[in-house]
């Protein structure tokens, strides 16, 4: 099969043919039709995450595909794979057949395009888990979002407003505002663009900390941040997991009947070192969704 290697942190993505996985006990073998390049592949690849696979190594935590083999699902099924050491621990899905956990799998609904059906899982649940699992979203409360026009602030977007909340996104270039009004923020981008929109989360308000695209360091000033009184909470997805999963059926209907928009972009397989570079560039070009690549 056709797979994408990493001969070192760093280098330049190579197709290459490899040997085709053999079925075991416990795992199933994914006929991939799309394979999302996110932040964490970009992060792995670069040598910066806290595991990686021995090299060389198949990137990719996601993707979408058809069972080829399988103790847990039937053969022809359509299935979502996420997680459970997929390119962080192991190879992953930047390949023809992967080779998962079950536990990676879930089922994908025929209404759901494979292409979205690769992307959907990391910003769909990072945003729905922010707002209700770590925030306790209440109707009818004023959320102020950054990075709104990414794929997880722009369906913090959707979601906020489909909770009966008034969601509105934080113009980085935009003056602090008068006096703090808003009951939460949803922070996707760190950095500057977080300290300059703490200030408008009213005194006893709280602040989602879901990505750093903008910088990874934040400086406050203690003593007025102490008198304003407002929590800082860290989304940690990997920790929380199981919520999204939990959420992931919810999502997946939503995604099919359009209650819920998110843009992908398409990739060849052998243009992963494209992908790579496309999704660190899009915040500055103006590209939003996500990367997927397609054999």
């Amino acid at each position: 099969m056709k797979a994408v290697r990493i001969h070192g942190f760093d280098a330049v993505p190579v197709l290459e043919d490899v040997a085709d996985p053999v079925a075991r006990p416990g795992r199933t073998l994914v006929r991939m039709q799309a394979a999302t390049v996110g932040h964490i592949d970009r992060t792995v690849w670069q040598g910066r995450f806290l595991r990686h696979p021995s090299l060389p190594y198949t990137p990719g935590v996601e993707a979408a595909g058809v069972v080829v083999a399988s103790e847990r699902y039937a053969e022809g099924q359509r299935v979502w794979l996420r997680g459970s050491g997929l390119g962080t621990l192991f190879d992953g899905t930047w390949c023809e057949l992967i080779d998962a956990p079950d536990d990676a799998l879930g089922v994908l609904p025929d209404a759901v395009p494979m292409p979205l059906g690769a992307a959907f899982f990391s910003p769909t649940t990072s945003a729905w888990v922010a707002l209700h699992d770590v925030a306790r979203l209440q109707s009818g409360e004023q959320v102020l979002v950054t990075g709104a026009s990414g794929a997880v602030g722009s369906l913090v977007m959707q979601l906020a407003r489909d909770a009966g909340c008034i969601a509105t996104p934080v113009d980085p270039k935009a003056a602090p505002p008068e006096f703090a009004s808003a009951d939460l923020l949803i922070d996707t981008v760190g950095g500057d663009v977080l300290a300059a929109a703490l200030p408008a989360v009213r005194l006893g308000g709280r602040a989602v900390l879901v990505g750093y695209t903008a910088g990874p360091t934040l400086q406050l000033d203690i003593a007025h941040f102490l008198q304003r009184d407002v929590a800082l909470l860290p989304l940690n997805m990997f920790r929380r997991e199981a919520a999204g999963r939990a959420a992931a059926p919810e999502l997946l209907a939503r995604l099919a009947d359009g209650r819920l928009h998110l843009d992908v972009q398409p990739f060849a397989l052998a243009d992963a070192a494209l992908a790579l570079d496309w999704i660190a560039r899009r915040g500055h070009g103006g590209h939003r969704g996500r990367a997927v690549l397609v054999p």
